[in-house]
């Protein structure tokens, strides 16, 4: 069987991916006698968060993952980032090849909320390879990319947060059920609220009635937009 090895070298973020997408590249090393045809290869990456330290603020951030910092020593598991493949044009030797991971914003995942959470550093991941290898000089034979294959990447909590910028710049994201989103789009109506944001904060600032009225807001007897006039979506 041929011997594999991998190593990531560096991570970018993509900024003409259609969505949000980290770009790893991987230096893929084979028996110097093998020629490879082709490589289809299969990635797993996880999260190992027991291999860094983490501030006040970032155990603050964590607790809804890992519960309280004197409970971490049970708790602190790895996490579930992503699982992709992608296919190696042939080689003799080594190679270097381009990996991209797309990514989601959506704070019910739980790798993004550890991300998130992060303030500075680097994230500790393991990348877990698998996949099928096409060998041979003279025609060629299959066989299988052992299962034991890894290799530990620390990836700077800076290109996660470059990344998220290009296509949220300055704004989160929230998954909300259909039936909650139509309750806040008729709310958003009835006040002729004019963004989102207008909407949520109203909401907010209803809790406290000391506050002002929200930007946005039309008050009774104000005029109304015509219906020609822009208004942010």
């Amino acid at each position: 069987m041929t011997g594999f090895d991998f190593t990531c070298t560096g991570v970018r973020a993509d900024p003409y991916a259609a969505g949000p997408t980290l770009v790893f590249r991987l230096r893929v090393t084979a028996d110097p006698d093998t020629r490879v045809h082709a490589l289809a290869l299969r990635c797993q990456i996880r999260i190992e968060p027991a291999r860094r330290a983490y501030g006040p603020a970032e155990a603050e951030g964590l607790a809804d993952l890992f519960g309280e910092r004197s409970r971490w020593g049970t708790t602190l598991q790895p996490v579930q980032f992503a699982q992709v493949s992608v296919m190696v044009p042939g080689f003799t030797g080594e190679t270097e090849t381009d990996l991209a991971v797309p990514c989601t914003y959506d704070m019910d995942i739980a790798a993004t909320r550890y991300f998130e959470a992060l303030e500075d550093g680097e994230v500790p991941l393991l990348m877990l390879f698998s996949g099928t290898a096409f060998t041979g000089e003279a025609g060629f034979r299959v066989e299988p990319v052992p299962w034991d294959r890894e290799a530990s990447y620390r990836m700077p909590v800076a290109v996660w947060r470059e990344m998220v910028e290009q296509h949220f710049p300055g704004c989160g994201w929230l998954r909300l059920p259909r039936a909650t989103m139509a309750e806040l789009l008729a709310y958003r109506s009835r006040h002729a609220l004019a963004s989102w944001e207008a909407t949520v904060r109203a909401l907010l600032d209803a809790s406290d009635p000391a506050q002002p009225p929200p930007p946005g807001a039309v008050r009774p007897g104000a005029l109304r937009p015509r219906l020609t006039e822009r208004t942010a979506p």
